[in-house]
């Protein structure tokens, strides 16, 4: 799969300082911007067709999520990816969403259940070469679980510290990878839909255990994006 291209366009009829950082945090999470490229304040707000400010706030609050590294008197550049990172954020995703899924299996909500199969139906659409689109919409599933639990605030809990994860997810996505993660994803459903806790805990436990399997591999021939001190 090749990757998808995030969008360079800010709009004018929303805030300018979220959609800054959003373009440049995707674009470092689908490794546009690689790991020890260094990002100029005056060049992204160029591209961007903004002000330096939002780019400035933007660099600190990818500063704070550990996607770049503000150095003195040297500049701002991409951070390698931290596999302990991804590790700690795997094991924290798991215990929440754990929850999340049993909380969700035990009303499993009619409409909710309908929901999910309509994701679920988008997600085979995807072309094979968008694994973006991909993304989104597992981010979206995700989410729907975490709203439908009525647990929103943890999964802004899970969003914050994940975009090391992310990277690696990104990474990681191609053909076979898709079709195994659609398969898992409608495992978790039919639990829910059955009303069964325990079979969709289950379910979900393996989906985010995925990661143990292609981390490894990715960091061995890509060896070049992880830090190399772990």
């Amino acid at each position: 799969m090749q990757n998808a291209k995030s969008p360079k366009v800010v709009a004018i009829s929303e805030s300018v300082g979220p959609q800054v950082y959003r373009i440049l945090r995707e674009r470092i999470i689908q490794a546009e911007l690689l790991p020890g490229e260094r990002l100029s304040e005056s060049d992204a707000a160029k591209s961007l067709s903004v002000s330096r400010q939002p780019v400035r706030e933007a660099f600190i609050k990818l500063s704070e999520e550990g996607l770049v590294q503000v150095l003195p008197q040297r500049g701002t550049f991409v951070t390698k990816i931290s596999v302990a990172s991804v590790m700690d954020v795997r094991f924290v995703r798991e215990a929440i969403e754990a929850d999340i899924v049993r909380l969700v299996a035990e009303g499993h909500a009619p409409e909710t259940i309908a929901e999910l199969r309509r994701q679920l139906a988008e997600q085979r659409k995807v072309p094979h070469d968008d694994r973006a689109a991909f993304l989104r919409l597992d981010e979206l599933f995700h989410h729907t679980l975490a709203a439908a639990a009525g647990k929103a605030y943890a999964w802004s809990v899970i969003e914050s510290v994940k975009a090391q994860m992310d990277r690696v997810r990104f990474l990681s996505v191609d053909d076979m990878h898709v079709g195994r993660l659609i398969e898992q994803h409608e495992k978790i459903v039919d639990g829910i839909a059955a009303g069964d806790k325990v079979a969709a805990e289950e379910a979900i436990r393996l989906h985010l255990r995925e990661i143990l399997t292609s981390l490894p591999e990715i960091a061995r021939s890509r060896a070049e994006l992880f830090d190399d001190t772990e």
